[in-house]
């Protein structure tokens, strides 16, 4: 008898964002970032009501066409992370909420989502990507510069963004070339 070693696959795909798996994977997400901000500045994790009042604070509801798009990663069929581009301008797409479920960190599920969003970016139009986050996410960090990414000038006044990246966008190579 032979087992199979071989893990599940990511597939990562459009997704409505305001489905419950995108609300799920969202509210995740802020739990993720709002906890470990509240760790790092005051020693405690975030509250029910402090959660709530990120999500009414930070909607995700323009990421749709053609204001943006939502991106959800799936490792073995279950919604596993996920990703949001917001369209700037015509050139240029914002990346954010960019999440992978902790206990799947490490299984390829970053890679997959960042060469999605490329895809995804192009397919609007996009040749930019930019994005801000917190210095205390270092990997995040590490995920974006190993995808291309690099330090710019600050491009927004968020009141979280401590850091800005850009990734200019090369032409798809067709199939075969």
């Amino acid at each position: 008898m032979t087992l199979s070693t071989t893990a599940p696959a990511w597939a990562v795909a459009p997704a409505t964002v305001t489905s419950p798996e995108a609300a799920a994977l969202l509210r995740d997400y802020l739990i993720d970032v709002s906890d470990r901000y509240f760790l790092h500045h005051q020693g405690r994790v975030s509250t029910p009501e402090e959660i709530e009042a990120g999500l009414a604070a930070f909607p995700s509801d323009d990421l749709v066409p053609p204001t943006g798009l939502f991106l959800v990663g799936r490792l073995g069929g279950r919604p596993q992370a996920c990703a949001g581009l917001r369209v700037r301008d015509a050139g240029t797409v914002e990346l954010t909420r960019v999440f992978v479920r902790s206990e799947v960190r490490g299984t390829g599920g970053g890679a997959r989502l960042m060469a999605a969003v490329d895809e995804a970016a192009r397919g609007l139009g996009a040749g930019r990507i930019v994005l801000d986050t917190r210095l205390d996410l270092v990997e995040a960090r590490a995920l974006y510069t190993r995808h291309g990414y690099t330090e710019i000038p600050a491009y927004n006044t968020g009141p979280y963004a401590e850091v800005w990246y850009g990734k200019e966008l090369t032409a798809a190579v067709p199939a075969g070339a």
